[in-house]
C-alpha cells in the first residue's frame, strides 16, 4: 500500500537509531531515543496559497532531513512506521 499526503503534508521514514555511543559503548534498547533523523519518502501538492497556487517545498524525494523531537504524527502501514508532518516541523537537511 502506498501513503498519499495530501497538502502541505511529507511523509518521513525514521531512520535506525545508533546502537553505539561514540565512545564504543553499546546501548540497550530501552536507552535509545527515537532518532530525529528521516528520509523524505512522499511528498503532498504543497500547501494552497490565498492566491489559489500551491507553495512549492523546500524539501524533495530522497532528502535526508533532521527535524523536530515531537515532529509530525506516526503511522503504521503494512508493518511499516511512518511519519507525516509539515515542512514547519523540518529543521534542515542534510547533505
Amino acid at each position: 500500500m502506498k501513503v498519499v499526503p495530501l497538502n502541505d503534508k511529507i511523509v518521513v521514514e525514521r531512520l535506525e537509531a545508533e546502537t553505539k555511543t561514540a565512545g564504543g559503548i553499546v546501548l540497550p534498547d530501552t536507552a535509545k531515543e527515537k532518532p530525529k533523523q528521516g528520509k523524505v519518502l512522499e511528498l503532498g501538492e504543497g500547501k494552497l496559497l490565498d492566491s489559489g497556487k500551491r507553495a512549492v517545498f523546500q524539501v524533495k524525494k530522497g532528502d535526508k532531513v533532521l527535524f523536530t523531537s515531537y515532529a509530525g504524527s506516526e503511522v503504521n502501514v503494512d508493518g511499516k512506521d511512518y511519519l507525516i508532518m509539515t515542512e514547519d516541523d523540518i529543521l534542515a537537511v542534510v547533505g
